[in-house]
């Protein structure tokens, strides 16, 4: 059955189109078959070409502006033609960069509280992502925490994981602040989403974890031994800043989105005993009555983002997080971290050298650390150094190396279609 013509908005410009849509619940979307890839000129006019792209990008969905949508757009430089596949994209909602690519959805973009926040289709988002197949290129490559290695491949599928889904693996910490209506859903359905998961991850000729912590969250989850390749400081420090009307430099920063795993409000009170501290926490404050030197920030340009990071006195990172792509990305201005000795930051932390560590994401742990951060004095150019480890140009280096011993391997099962472009080698268009 169709959704409700009341459910249905005004559609953002991507690829997918509405033919592409059957009258059954089983909507099957064919990726880069005859039934999407309404507009290839327009695609062509933003400069990607009309010759079939052999790389194909999966991500859960484009609804927020975070660190894994910078990986995808770090992969989509890494492959210059490729184009992306989502189970939504609300353009507003995640970086404008997006615009300039091709971007194909599953029939739940068509609803617009979907778009708005998709963990409210997790009864659904298991069937989205199986009615997407991706029939014309040589490999897939899954930015996924938690959906897009579900998608259909007959080229080879690589899973660049963020975390395996929090949702099933680490229920207590993600659903602390997820939406009323998913909880419920997630008790009945977690068991055969469990199954569908393990199954799906199955289908990936190869695994990539972003960091030490996730390599091992793979194998607990899936048995599964991941190579670690880690994101990339996506922030060009050589461009333009901008500054934020009213804020001086010299602040400590966060940057989290408010949710339970990222600890926002145990940074918020620890500053809170400082008044003569100003904290600024990029991404908005969690709710609550906060006093006046705890600043909330949103939605700020790239230039903007740019000069927060490079006016800070340090960063206070204790979220729950699979790598933290914040650390590398203000750590490239030179400026150091307190970071909680878990997770990610085992992997972007060196401690006496671009940060200090704490063992409790604590008020006085906290602030025992911006005492220990201020007495070390540890010097930019060691900072900076740390941060190069994690540019982008590694990056590429490493995930087009991963992408070329993939295709050496055994061929898929089932033929590739390039009926629709010639190609004379998988990577030739590669620089």
């Amino acid at each position: 059955m169709q959704p409700p013509d009341s459910l249905l908005g005004s559609q953002p410009r991507v690829s997918s189109s509405l033919e592409a849509l059957v009258a059954t619940f089983d909507w099957g979307v064919v990726v880069g078959g005859i039934a999407l890839r309404a507009s290839d000129g327009d695609v062509g006019e933003k400069g990607q070409g009309s010759v079939t792209p052999r790389v194909v990008i999966a991500h859960d969905y484009l609804s927020q502006r975070g660190g894994a949508e910078r990986v995808v757009l770090s992969l989509l430089r890494a492959f210059p033609g490729a184009r992306v596949v989502s189970s939504v994209y609300a353009p507003n909602q995640t970086y404008a960069e997006f615009q300039q690519f091709d971007v194909e959805t599953s029939f739940l973009n068509r609803v617009p509280a979907f778009r708005r926040d998709p963990r409210l289709a997790l009864p659904v988002l298991a069937k989205a992502w199986e009615s997407l197949q991706v029939d014309d290129a040589h490999v897939v490559i899954c930015s996924s925490s938690g959906w897009s290695h579900g998608v259909q491949a007959t080229g080879k599928k690589i899973v660049y994981c963020h975390t395996p889904a929090r949702w099933l693996y680490q229920p207590d910490a993600y659903l602390s602040q997820a939406p009323r209506l998913s909880r419920p859903a997630l008790s009945i359905l977690r068991t055969p989403l469990v199954a569908w998961d393990r199954r799906k991850a199955a289908t990936a000729d190869r695994y990539l974890a972003n960091s030490t912590v996730v390599k091992d969250r793979i194998r607990a989850a899936y048995g599964l031994e991941a190579e670690i390749v880690h994101p990339p400081a996506a922030v060009n420090i050589s461009q333009d800043q901008q500054g934020v009307p009213g804020l001086e430099s010299g602040y400590v920063l966060t940057v989290s989105r408010s949710r339970g795993y990222k600890n926002v409000d145990l940074v918020c009170k620890a500053l809170a005993r400082r008044p003569e501290s100003t904290l600024v926490v990029l991404g908005g404050l969690p709710s609550g009555a906060w006093p006046n030197n705890i600043v909330g920030l949103k939605d700020l340009s790239d230039a903007q983002l740019r000069w927060v990071y490079a006016n800070c006195s340090a960063l206070v990172a204790v979220a729950q997080e699979d790598f933290g792509l914040t650390v590398p990305e203000v750590c490239s201005f030179g400026r150091p971290v307190v970071a909680w000795r878990a997770g990610g930051y085992l992997d972007t932390v060196a401690d006496g050298i671009n940060g200090v560590f704490i063992d409790e994401p604590t008020a006085d742990h906290i602030l025992d650390g911006l005492d220990r951060l201020a007495a070390t004095g540890l010097a930019p150019a060691g900072v900076l150094a740390h941060a190069r480890r994690f540019d982008e140009q590694t990056f590429i280096s490493r995930i087009r190396g991963v992408v070329t011993k993939v295709l050496e391997e055994r061929p898929s099962s089932t033929p590739v279609d390039l009926s629709r472009g010639q190609v004379a080698d998988p990577l030739s268009r590669q620089p």
